[in-house]
Order: C-alpha cells, then sequence, then structure tokens
C-alpha cells in the first residue's frame, strides 16, 4: 500500500474550506494515497457536554462527502473521554503512525491532544523524519474563512442563499421517512416526514424549494420538492420536523426509506393559519412559486 498524505479536522458539513484543504494534500502529495481523519461524536460533547454545536452531517452523510471530495480512506476516530486524555504523542502514535503517513495537512489554529496541549509546532517535532506536517490557512468565502460555524449561523437565520455558497451545494437533511399525521394527503399534498434530532442543524422554520432523493425502493431517486421546516403552527404542533412534498406525486412509497432533502432556496417564512381551507390555498400558492424556482 503506498504511503498516505493525511488531512485532519472535524469535517462537518464537508464545505468549500473541506474540499480546499483536500485538495491541497492531492496537490502536495499527487502520489499518496489521501486519507482523512475525523471524530464522531464532536469532541466538544464530551470535554464540554450541552456546549456542543448543532452538527450539519451525520457520520454517514460525513464520510460519503469526504470520499466524493477525494477521499480514498476516511478514519473516524470514536472520541471519548479516553480518546480526550490521550497525550500528542498518544494520538500520533495510535492514529497517524498506522497510517504511514508522508505529509498531514491540518488547520493552522489545530490542536490534540489532552487539553489541547498539542499544536502543529508539536506535531512537526513527534513526526520530524517521519512526515511533514502543513498547517494550512483557513480557505476564505468573502472577506471571512469558510467554516461550519458560519453555515449554522447562516442556516439559523434563514439565510439559505449564504449557507450553501460557504457548502458549494445545496444543505441537504438526511433521515428516514416516518409516518406523520396525514395532514398533508388529506390536503390532497402528501408529504415525506423527517424528525430533527437535537443534534442536527436544520435552516429556519419556513417554506423552501428543493428536492427529494430517495435512496432505495421502487421510487428511488431524484424528485423535485416543496419543502416545510418547523413544528405545524396551524395544529398546535411541538416536534420539529422537515416535511417534503414530491411536486406533481401521490402515490410514492418511502415510509421507512432513507432519503436526502435538499434545500435550494428561501420561499417564505412559516405562518400560522386560522384553519385547513387557508392553508390549502397557500399550499398550492407556494407549490406554484416553487415550480418556477425550479425551473419545472
Amino acid at each position: 500500500m503506498s504511503r498516505s498524505v493525511v488531512v485532519i479536522g472535524n469535517f462537518d458539513g464537508v464545505h468549500t474550506g473541506h474540499r480546499w484543504l483536500l485538495e491541497q494534500a492531492r496537490l502536495r502529495e499527487p502520489g499518496a494515497r489521501l486519507v482523512a481523519v475525523t471524530f464522531w461524536p464532536h469532541p466538544v460533547s464530551v470535554v464540554r457536554p450541552g456546549r456542543e454545536p448543532k452538527l450539519l452531517t451525520d457520520p454517514s452523510q460525513r464520510e460519503r462527502l469526504l470520499r466524493e471530495a477525494g477521499a480514498e480512506q476516511v478514519v473516524v476516530v470514536s472520541f471519548s473521554t479516553e480518546v480526550s486524555h490521550w497525550s500528542p504523542a498518544e494520538f500520533v502514535d495510535r492514529v497517524l503512525r498506522p497510517l504511514d503517513p508522508v505529509r498531514v495537512l491540518v488547520g493552522e489554529g489545530f490542536t490534540f491532544g489532552h487539553r489541547a496541549a498539542g499544536t502543529p509546532d508539536t506535531l512537526r517535532e513527534l513526526l520530524r523524519g517521519v512526515a511533514e506536517v502543513d498547517a494550512v490557512a483557513l480557505h476564505r468565502a468573502d472577506e471571512a474563512p469558510a467554516s461550519s460555524s458560519r453555515i449554522r449561523a447562516a442556516l439559523a437565520a434563514g439565510d439559505l442563499a449564504t449557507a450553501n455558497a460557504l457548502l458549494g451545494r445545496p444543505y441537504c437533511f438526511s433521515g428516514t421517512v416516518v409516518v406523520g399525521d396525514q395532514r398533508g394527503r388529506q390536503m390532497g399534498f402528501p408529504t415525506a416526514n423527517l424528525l430533527v434530532p437535537e443534534s442536527m442543524a436544520v435552516p429556519a422554520d419556513g417554506i423552501y424549494a428543493g428536492w427529494l432523493t430517495a435512496r432505495s425502493g421502487p421510487d428511488a431517486g431524484r424528485h423535485p420538492a416543496a419543502i416545510s421546516v418547523g413544528t405545524n403552527p396551524t395544529f398546535d404542533g411541538v416536534q420539529r420536523r422537515v416535511e417534503a412534498n414530491v411536486i406533481g406525486r401521490t402515490d410514492l412509497q418511502l415510509y421507512g426509506v432513507e432519503v436526502d432533502v435538499e434545500f435550494t432556496a428561501w420561499v417564505r417564512g412559516q405562518v400560522r393559519y386560522t384553519g385547513m381551507d387557508d392553508l390549502v390555498v397557500q399550499i398550492r400558492a407556494d407549490v406554484a412559486t416553487i415550480r418556477e424556482v425550479l425551473g419545472i
């Protein structure tokens, strides 16, 4: 097996900055095996429980996106209290040396090991004579670095355009379709319902244009969708969901199917209506708008 060029990071979202870092690794060591080292769960959830950020990707999404970005191998460090107590030398011995690196790339603010004692200089010393270490300045978007925290803030503010620009693609929420309240079906607009875990980030409550991709089953494939994020205030709902109505289809069989919901454009904020009739009128108007946005 060839020696590796290793890139280390949380890679939440696998955004434009992350992909740029992977591209730099490939350019600097074109003959080496490109390996991405990431962590699950988020280290902050272990060292400062309750202060961890909402996540943009789950582990399977993250690995898939890293591979699409060029990683030939993805190593997921199962972060735990024990791992948080590793010294920088232990991290290098347990995680990096087995990968036989010729070069390691990290962000310029990278820290590792117990109490974040290790820095890029520490990494250089520990890998002296084994591998080069490059601390790379963060890729910038506009006047600020592309970062997962900027994307989370944009999503929370309903600024989908900024979030998607930083991601370099439409924001995507993935999950398994569950049985909902069936109200959409009653109104003639059945929806694929996805529950939103507390740990995951989603765009601000509202209506969006986008696409639903079913990964399996008789209706596998990509379909245009009208997407709602929220708690169904018209019906006094409390549980936040992502609900996607596949435009023009009432026959899809999606219960229990893993789907990806891509958010292409913001349409409007969430509104509480006086009843189902008013809501149906608004949904029809939303679908017409979304057809125009998606060009269908």
